[in-house]
């Protein structure tokens, strides 16, 4: 009898544990096929990066020498013995040709830097020394813009392990944008200020770009670091996904806090690190 009890007890449990094996089966299942997915689907990312790249590479080949042409041709018609109405209007395409070839080769540098792979050579540093080199590289252009900048670095190190190029190249895009929204802003009466901010706590070192432009419109806070989306006449509208693409191969984040009128500040936010 006992026995019996064990045997029915036996096939309880297993009737019991079936439903168990079968929801952990489909589970693993699901995650294998999500898996495979994620695998074709990077695969076919990492397809079209490289033949996105080398398109881009084979348009700026040409182009280059299109603008040596340009250049030549500058040179030649200066030469010419010809009506200097006739020169100076000849002249004048010549230059606009010189001006377009330059601005679809901004464009292409821009997409190729945002489409590329990013390889970083990370090491642990004080971000506020990076921020101060670049402030010095940066400052003749603000006094050009008639910007006032200021630095506002916490006096202890902040340390990250971060890539020292990747990391300028990203704050330099913001600081750009900072500018350009500045003078391009209607209102004369405004100061236009630019403050580097460099904040850390026993999880994050913080770098703040803040300006005193016109701010940004709370539907577009996130729009804007979609590619190609571009407030300013002329832009590529990849600065700002590039930045945040930088910041986020760091393990970090960029985030924007902006109200109209009251200008704006981008936070990159880093995982803090030890010497």
């Amino acid at each position: 009898m006992d026995a019996t009890w064990f045997i029915i007890g036996i096939g309880a449990g297993m009737v019991a544990t079936v439903p168990v094996l079968l929801w952990a089966l489909r589970r693993a299942t699901r995650r294998a096929r999500e898996a495979e997915g994620e695998s074709r689907h990077n695969q076919r990312l990492a397809e079209l990066g490289a033949m996105t790249s080398g398109l881009a590479h084979e348009i700026k080949n040409p182009l280059s020498t299109v603008g040596l042409n340009a250049q030549l041709l500058q040179e030649d018609l200066a030469h010419l013995k010809i009506d200097e109405d006739e020169r100076g209007r000849l002249v004048k395409r010549i230059e606009t040709l010189h001006r377009e070839v330059d601005r679809l080769r901004g464009i292409l540098t821009d997409f190729l830097e945002f489409a590329g792979r990013i390889k970083l050579d990370v090491h642990s540093q004080d971000v506020r020394s990076i921020v101060e080199d670049l402030g010095d590289f940066y400052h003749p252009q603000c006094d050009q813009a008639d910007v006032v900048m200021r630095l506002d670095l916490q006096e202890t190190p902040a340390i990250a392990k971060v890539d020292e190029g990747m990391l300028k190249q990203s704050l330099l895009n913001l600081m750009l944008n900072a500018v350009q929204a500045m003078t391009s802003s209607e209102d004369d009466d405004c100061s236009s200020e630019l403050i580097l901010r460099v904040e850390s706590d026993d999880e994050q070192v913080r770098i703040q770009v803040v300006d005193t432009g016109p701010g940004i419109q709370a539907d577009l806070q996130e729009e804007i670091f979609h590619p190609y989306v571009s407030g300013r006449k002329g832009g590529t509208g990849l600065g700002l996904p590039t930045s945040r693409r930088i910041v986020e191969e760091h393990g970090g984040r960029l985030v924007v806090n902006s109200e109209p009128g009251q200008g704006t500040a981008f936070t990159i936010q880093l995982p803090k690190a030890d010497l």
